[in-house]
């Protein structure tokens, strides 16, 4: 159970974080109004010495020319004092908002003269300010009820009523009369900005609002582009591969290091079964009896006074120099032409038995019989083709020499002779055509590199074959990029249908709207939605073009309680009938049909405007905000629901992984994986060629450049469910065939 103290540093730090977010919408709000405030001083003089609208009262006349004339010389100034009330009014609303602290002294009783009656100068100014804030509340009613449920959320509450909102425009209003009044010396002229103060005068508070709205959703992170997003769990499982392959290095290094008590390598088979030793010249001999020291060296297997440390990086460990220098100095005597006696054979556990016996060190010893396990395992691979597997044989001693020198090649799989292992085999599944394989020509290129080499370079040999296997792809992906590009159309195309139908329906739920409307929503702008979808990546705001339309689809079709409410409609229709005709001729919907339905929402129009209205415009301010505030909160909970349902689409996903073998295997394929398939008991190479982005279509290239082909995703998890399809070594030979030879043998029978 947590303590009160507990209780009140996390309530100390929501406050702290709640404190922060509303002093950066004060900036943002701030920012914006000082950007518009010279434009509107301008608009304020003219206004000022517009003596039309003076009347016939010559001192009105005189103060407002005066104070035109005052505004016009001075405006840098009074824009300044602006920017400053604003601020200083938005800082003393947003404190109202926020709790006090748990441990805050109690507030003292309010003075007398706290309790005094308001002097009725500024009753009849903050009426006044009251009367002409009403036509901006009802502009931005919207965006103002947004803004009150978003900051309801960011404080933990339903939401911010319209009266407490710190950014309703009699805020501005009042900062700005504050402002002239500080500014006009005259306290007669104090009077004659507040009816000034009108839609189109003052500075334009919708961005404003937008922007503020904007900020605050953005800080819940649902600002990502998800319309196309799919689960994607590569990063966990390349997060759980690298713990795989520290684990793996961990073991490795307890089998180098001598000091450990760990169970020996099994022995290799030395003339049968599974492994075949050399037969070169040699190799096969017995070994002597006693070992022959080199210069600087003891012999035996417990004298080590002295050792040498490869270079290689953390990786490289330490070699005894009575047993690793005279091993490699032998090598580089013998092992050029030993190989080449008897392509593709292993020579490893020849060599190894050739040599007196505790003339290696233990590590020297690891080194050997690891080495054996990886080369024999590739050489007898038949999955890997005879001209490769040669290939790879010319490897044994090349490889051997290096990782004497950095044992790195066991820890590392980015290690340059590594990875030339690990990328011959991965190539060699596919039998070349004919000794001019472009493939092969690369491969044979690489070996010879190294093969001849006293310290091999195998950085160099890699990136060669690297090289020739980009160019192998280039080729492959020229070949295949026309059902590329149609499998790429097919997928956003029943992807952005999938998003258009969820939108619509998530937007009508709980509206009550003529049959007409609803059913056009629903069949034809969902194709229009589903078109903006689509182009979204050519044409950024296309689906926000589309969804506002939607939207104020929606709205016009509503009961305007207010004539100024009206009187946006008709404001709005124009653009609004644009915007509609535009998609729906993008769309091609031009039939007798599209004619009834605009003469239905003519009609439903006509008759909102014509209805007559009955109501104080007290109480229609009261309706119009009240119904801009649900509709508020329904849209905030149309994105929390769609929040949901993509989390939940992806907990789905990952249950089904776990749950399903098959799942889990089709989310982790990638590009370039080699598979089996078994269909009517013919058995196929394949190579992974091709994802989709949303990963639901699989394009796979054929052994022996054989037709490409593809299959939906469903179909490939049918196929791995029932075995039909595997993967075949998703991971590297060399640590694959490591991880194996540090687990215990299995007993024996």
């Amino acid at each position: 159970m947590a303590t009160p103290s507990a209780q009140t540093s996390a309530a100390r730090k929501a406050a702290s974080a709640q404190q922060a977010a509303l002093a950066e919408l004060v900036d943002i709000a701030c920012s914006h109004a000082e950007s518009g405030l010279a434009d509107m001083a301008r608009r304020m003089v003219s206004a000022l010495l517009d003596l039309t609208a003076a009347g016939l009262d010559p001192a009105t006349v005189m103060r407002r020319v005066k104070s035109g004339n005052l505004l016009k010389d001075n405006g840098y100034a009074f824009t300044h004092l602006a920017t400053s009330e604003i601020e200083a009014a938005l800082r003393r609303e947003v404190a109202r908002l926020l709790p006090h602290a748990a441990d805050a002294p109690a507030a003292a009783p309010a003075t007398a003269a706290e309790l005094s009656l308001v002097p009725l100068e500024q009753i009849d100014q903050q009426m006044a300010l009251g009367a002409v804030s009403r036509p901006f509340d009802l502009q931005h009613s919207e965006c103002l009820a947004t803004l009150g449920v978003r900051l309801g959320l960011l404080l933990g509450r339903d939401l911010v009523r319209a009266a407490h909102n710190p950014f309703r425009p009699d805020v501005f209003l009042a900062a700005v009369d504050a402002a002239w009044r500080q500014f006009e010396p005259d306290p007669d002229a104090h009077g004659l900005v507040a009816p000034l103060l009108r839609p189109g005068l003052m500075f334009d508070l919708g961005p404003l609002y937008e922007a503020l709205v904007g900020k605050l959703k953005s800080r819940k992170g649902d600002n990502a582009d998800t319309r196309f997003s799919k689960t994607d769990d590569r990063a966990s499982r390349q997060a759980e591969r690298a713990r795989r392959d520290a684990a793996l290095a961990q073991q490795l290094r307890q089998l180098f290091d001598p000091a450990l008590a760990v169970d020996e390598i099994p022995n290799l088979p030395q003339g049968s079964g599974g492994w075949r030793p050399s037969t070169a010249s040699g190799f096969a001999v017995a070994p002597p009896t006693s070992p022959e020291p080199a210069a600087g060296a003891t012999a035996g297997p417990a004298a080590h006074p002295t050792t040498v440390y490869a270079s290689g990086g953390a990786g490289s460990a330490a070699l005894p120099a009575s047993s690793a220098q005279p091993l490699i100095e032998l090598l580089s005597r013998v092992g050029v032409a030993a190989p080449d006696a008897a392509p593709g054979v292993l020579v490893l556990p020849g060599l190894r038995a050739s040599l007196p016996q505790g003339a290696l060190s233990r590590a020297d010893e690891t080194t050997l019989d690891l080495l054996s396990r990886v080369f024999g395992s590739v050489l007898q691979d038949d999955g890997v083709a005879p001209e490769t597997r040669e290939l790879i044989g010319h490897l044994q001693l090349p490889v051997l020499r290096t990782a004497l020198r950095d044992r790195s090649f066991f820890f590392q799989e980015a290690h340059p002779a590594r990875r030339l292992l690990d990328l011959l085999s991965q190539a060699g599944w596919e039998r070349p055509l004919d000794a001019d394989d472009p493939v092969y020509r690369a491969m044979r290129r690489s070996v010879e590199r190294v093969r001849s080499q006293v310290d091999p370079e195998f950085d160099v040999a890699v990136a060669d074959l690297e090289a020739g296997l980009a160019a192998r792809d280039h080729i492959e992906e020229a070949a295949m990029a026309a059902p590329i590009a149609q499998a790429m159309r097919t997928e956003k195309r029943a992807a952005a249908e999938r998003s258009a139908r969820r939108a619509v329906a998530l937007r009508l739920t709980g509206e009550q709207l003529i049959p007409a409307v609803s059913g056009f929503l629903e069949g034809r702008w969902s194709a229009a939605l589903a078109l903006a979808y689509t182009i979204e990546d050519s044409r950024p705001g296309a689906v926000d073009n589309a969804t506002r339309t939607m939207e104020d689809l929606i709205w016009s079709v509503k009961p305007k309680a207010t004539q100024e409410q009206r009187k946006a409609l008709i404001a709005r229709l124009p653009a609004l009938l644009a915007s509609l005709n535009n998609w729906l001729d993008a769309t091609r919907w031009q039939d007798a049909e599209r004619l009834q339905f605009f003469a239905a929402l003519a009609e439903c129009h006509a008759s909102i405007v014509r209805a007559p209205i009955e109501l104080l415009p007290e109480r229609q301010l009261e309706l119009a905000l009240e119904a801009a505030q649900q509709d508020a909160l329904r849209r905030v909970a149309q994105e929390q629901e769609e929040e949901r349902e993509h989390a939940r689409l992806q907990a789905e996903q990952a249950q089904a992984a776990a749950s399903d073998p098959a799942a889990a295997a089709l989310a982790g394929l990638e590009r370039g994986m080699r598979l089996e398939l078994n269909e009517a008991h013919i058995v196929r190479r394949v190579r992974l060629a091709w994802v989709s982005p949303l990963r639901t279509l699989y394009i796979f290239s054929g052994a022996g450049r054989q037709e490409a082909f593809s299959l939906p995703a469903a179909r490939l998890a049918e196929l791995l469910r029932d075995g039909a399809m595997r993967v075949v070594a998703a991971e590297g030979v060399v640590g694959r065939i490591l991880s194996a030879a540090v687990k215990p043998m299995p007993a024996m029978v």
